[in-house]
């Protein structure tokens, strides 16, 4: 058992019979005399649906055990993702909406952690930023100005918008929850990561 207030991301629990991993969870104080609330995003293991839920900070759930695993990408089957342990060759399948919007920027060969809860893969651990090349968009505009944006397609087939002075061809960093540029890979930088 764990109280509220000890909740943190990445953490699962059972809560009215339905088992959530915690997406976020943050503490709210209350104004006067009433007690502050932690407000968590949770997202249901079995449906992928996300929930905006406060706790009471003192209030009791059922912490579970979650076995982690690096698994590679195989493929997509329509709404589901096919996962596979590099030294046993078993394959999971995970549905979408229990992956997110990390599941556009998944690659044929990535390895990444996957979570398993009673032997049933129920999440993968997807990094905060990931990088993408630009396949294409407007030739590069050098301006004055950082704040202009323009449309372009990723080798993904995303579309994003990106500042005027990137070029086709170029490395992006995006951010894996919004899908939002954050910043050009520079060749040396890469290089040396």
């Amino acid at each position: 058992m764990v109280s509220a207030s000890q909740l943190r991301a990445g953490m699962a629990i059972r809560f009215e019979g339905q088992v959530y991993k915690v997406l976020e969870a943050e503490f709210k104080a209350g104004g006067g005399q009433a007690g502050g609330v932690e407000k968590t995003r949770l997202q249901n293991v079995a449906t992928g649906r996300l929930w905006d839920h406060n706790f009471r900070p003192d209030e009791r759930l059922e912490e579970l055990e979650l076995d982690s695993k690096r698994m590679e990408f195989l493929y997509s089957d329509g709404d589901n993702y096919i996962f596979m342990d590099p030294q046993s060759f078993e394959q999971v399948e995970i549905p979408g909406a229990v992956i997110g919007p990390a599941a556009r920027f998944l690659r044929a060969g990535m390895e990444i952690p996957v979570q398993f809860f009673e032997g049933r893969a129920i999440s993968i651990i997807f990094p905060d930023t990931v990088e993408a090349q630009v396949a294409d968009t407007a030739p590069p505009i050098h301006s004055g100005q950082d704040s202009t944006w323009k449309q372009a397609t990723l080798d993904n087939g995303e579309k994003i918008q990106v500042p005027l002075f990137v070029a086709p061809g170029e490395t992006v960093r995006l951010d894996v929850r919004t899908g939002r540029y954050l910043e050009r890979v520079r060749a040396e930088r890469r290089r040396g990561a």
